[in-house]
């Protein structure tokens, strides 16, 4: 079974996010990026399925400028095959990525795409299920737990109320959950053999996808930063201020 994963390259989850200046976006200049975490996690659970003799070849993608074949090769140091990297400058937004990813579904006929729920950039949680759309796939999104057999796939996946579990018939989309697993740091000996793994390099236009934005940022500003709080000598006192100042109740 060959497996297709994307991978996003976002800025690390340990940076404190900067708005640019001029509030046009995020300062992007000088600032350490990583793998998105919830594509890691898809990484991983694609690595654990070829472990169990279940997937034959693990495709990471990536989409973006030039640098993210970085985040390529993390992905192939954890154990893809091999990657593709659809480079372009322009922005790409969830639907655009759908298209792409589908473009390289019907090019590559992978049996299962796992993928992240949402970057941590945009927080969009869009792409998996408008590619399930897009393909006419039976999608397990917020997936905690992922058993596979023969043509099955059975995906527990968290809900507002606890757990659902559903079965779905390959091929499918299914996208990862923080506890779907936990992924591995890439060894030393893989990080150099990552280094010899075929990266294959496209364009949108190569796909017949035209990646222009849909949606135009007009500004980006940072969140208004909390007052400080108070303390206040007893209960009587907090009462009050919560019905005269605050006026909650």
């Amino acid at each position: 079974m060959k497996l297709l994963v994307p991978v996003k390259r976002v800025v690390d989850y340990n940076v404190k996010i900067r708005v640019k200046s001029d509030q046009s976006g995020v300062e992007l200049a000088g600032v350490k990026m990583s793998m998105n975490p919830f594509d890691e996690i898809a990484v991983e659970e694609a690595v654990r399925l070829r472990e169990k003799g279940i997937a034959t070849e693990i495709i990471a993608v990536s989409m973006g400028v030039a640098a993210c074949q970085e985040t390529l090769r993390t992905a192939l140091a954890m154990g893809a095959d091999r990657g593709i990297l659809v480079e372009t400058d322009v922005e790409l937004q969830p639907l655009a990525v759908a298209k792409l990813l589908k473009a390289l579904v019907t090019r590559e006929q992978p049996r299962l795409v796992i993928m992240g729920k949402q970057a941590i950039d945009d927080d969009m949680n869009a792409t998996g299920q408008m590619l399930a759309a897009l393909l006419g796939w039976p999608q397990g999104t917020f997936a905690s737990k992922l058993t596979i057999e023969g043509d099955t796939a059975t995906v527990i996946r968290e809900v507002d109320g606890g757990l659902e579990t559903i079965a779905l018939t390959l091929p499918a989309v299914v996208t990862a959950d923080l506890r779907l697993n936990e992924p591995r740091y890439a060894s030393l000996p893989n990080i150099m053999k990552a280094r010899k793994k075929p990266i294959e390099t496209l364009t949108p236009s190569d796909l017949g996808i035209d990646p222009t934005p849909r949606l135009t940022t007009l500004k980006v500003v940072e969140p208004a930063k909390r007052k400080a709080g108070i303390k206040v000598a007893s209960v009587h006192d907090l009462v009050e201020k919560l019905r005269n100042e605050a006026k909650v109740i």
